[in-house]
C-alpha cells in the first residue's frame, strides 16, 4: 500500500513538509485505539533468534533507525510499533538551532537518493530529554550528539559533553556524530589527533558515571563513532588504530557522502541543488566495502553497525556478510516504506 498509495502522493510535495506532515501522522493515528496493534501485527516480528548481543546491550533484533529522522526524540514510542530493534535520535547540540536555510532536502527519485544539508537543525539537548523521559521502554535508544554550528573550534568538545552528560541517563547508547558534511568548520572533526583528544574527553566522562560520582549514577555507556564513507583506506587505518588506542565500543559505517559520482539524474539537476550530503541507493556498495575493510583489517575487533543504501533485504544481508553486526536504515524507510524493517528480519530468520 505505502508503495502504491502513499509514496506517490507524498512524493508530490516538498520533501521536508512531507516529513512533518508523516510525523503528525504517526502520532494521530497512534492514538486511535486499536491502531498500535494493527501496526504491530502488521511489521513486528518477534523471535529470539532475531536478538544480537552487542556491548553489552540486547537488540530485539538487528534493524535499526538511522538518526536524523526522529531529531527530537519525538516519535521513538510510535516508531517502535514498525518493528524496530533500536531508534538512533539526534543529532542533538547542547543549544536549539534552526541549521542550513531552506530548501535543504532533495529527493533523487531516478536514484532513489537523497542529497541533504539539513545543518543540524535540532531543538537542543534541554528539549529531547524532556521527549526521552517518556519512554516506554520498548526499545533501545541510541543517542547521537554534535555541536553547535558556531562554536569556536577551541569549544567543541564542551559541546560534546555537554550533551553527553545531560543524555546519559536516557539513552543506551551514544553517537559522536563528527563525518555530517552539513555543519560549520568541518576539517577539525576529521583530524585524528582532535578525534583523540574528544574521544578521551568523552570516555573519562563516561568513567565517572562508571564510579557513581555523577547526580544521576549511572554505569557507563557505549560510545560509537560515525564515520564517512569517502574515507580512503590509509584514513580507515586511522579509524581502525584510534578505536583500538581509545578504546571505542563500534563504528557506524556509514554517514552521508559528498561524492555525486555515477548518478542518473542529470547534472544540471544537481548543480542546481549544490552542496549536501548524499545517502541512499548510490552510496550502497562504498559503505558496504567502508564495512568490509575496516572488519577484515581489524580481524573484527570491534562491533560495526551499517548503514547506507539498505533499500531491500538483499541489501542488509549483504552489510551484515560484510561485517556489519546490526544495520540502520533511513532513505531506504523513506522510499520502500515500514515494510522493509519486517522484510529483512523475516530474510535474517529464513537464513
Amino acid at each position: 500500500m505505502y508503495k502504491l498509495l502513499l509514496r506517490p502522493l507524498f512524493f508530490l510535495f516538498d520533501p521536508e513538509k512531507i516529513h512533518y506532515f508523516t510525523f503528525s501522522l504517526i502520532k494521530m493515528t497512534s492514538k486511535i485505539p486499536g491502531f498500535k496493534a494493527v501496526f504491530r501485527s502488521l511489521y513486528v516480528i518477534e523471535n529470539v533468534k532475531l536478538e544480537r548481543k552487542l556491548f553489552g546491550l540486547t537488540f530485539k533484533n538487528p534493524v535499526g533507525l538511522a538518526a536524523g529522522f526522529d531529531k527530537n526524540a519525538v516519535l521513538y514510542n510510535e516508531l517502535a510499533n514498525f518493528g524496530f530493534g533500536f531508534i538512533e535520535i539526534g543529532t542533538v547540540t547542547p543549544k536549539g538551532q534552526a541549521g542550513n536555510p531552506k530548501k535543504r532536502l532533495f529527493r533523487l527519485k531516478s536514484d532513489q537518493g537523497i542529497i541533504n544539508r539539513m545543518g543540524f537543525n535540532n531543538e537542543g539537548v534541554e528539549a529531547a530529554i524532556s521527549q526521552l523521559k517518556k519512554n516506554q521502554g520498548k526499545l533501545i535508544i541510541g543517542g547521537n550528539i554534535g555541536k553547535n554550528t558556531h562554536t569556536k573550534p577551541e569549544d567543541y568538545t564542551k559541546d560534546y559533553l555537554e550533551c553527553f552528560n545531560a543524555l546519559h541517563p536516557y539513552v543506551d547508547y551514544f553517537v559522536l556524530n563528527v563525518s555530517c558534511p552539513n555543519v560549520g568548520s568541518h576539517a577539525k572533526l576529521n583530524d585524528k589527533d582532535y578525534l583523540e583528544e574528544l574521544i578521551g574527553a568523552v570516555q573519562k566522562a563516561n568513567a565517572t558515571f562508571e564510579n557513581g560520582h555523577t547526580e544521576h549514577s549511572r554505569s557507563a555507556k557505549p560510545i560509537l563513532l560515525k564515520i564517512a564513507p569517502d574515507l580512503n583506506d590509509g584514513q580507515l587505518d586511522e579509524i581502525i588504530a584510534l578505536v583500538a588506542a581509545t578504546k571505542l565500543d563500534g563504528v557506524i559505517a556509514s554517514n552521508t557522502s559528498m561524492d555525486r559520482s555515477g548518478l542518473k539524474t542529470p547534472k544540471e539537476q544537481l548543480e542546481s541543488i549544490g552542496h549536501g550530503g548524499l545517502s541512499g541507493q548510490p552510496i550502497k556498495d562504498k559503505s558496504t566495502r567502508v564495512i568490509k575493510y575496516l572488519s577484515d583489517k581489524s580481524h573484527k575487533a570491534f562491533p560495526i553497525i551499517g548503514v547506507g543504501g539498505i533499500h531491500t533485504e538483499k541489501d542488509a544481508i549483504e552489510k551484515i556478510e560484510a561485517g556489519a553486526d546490526l544495520v540502520q536504515i533511513y532513505t531506504g524507510f523513506i522510499y520502500e516504506g515500514p515494510s522493509l524493517v519486517k522484510r529483512i528480519n523475516k530474510a535474517l530468520l529464513e537464513k
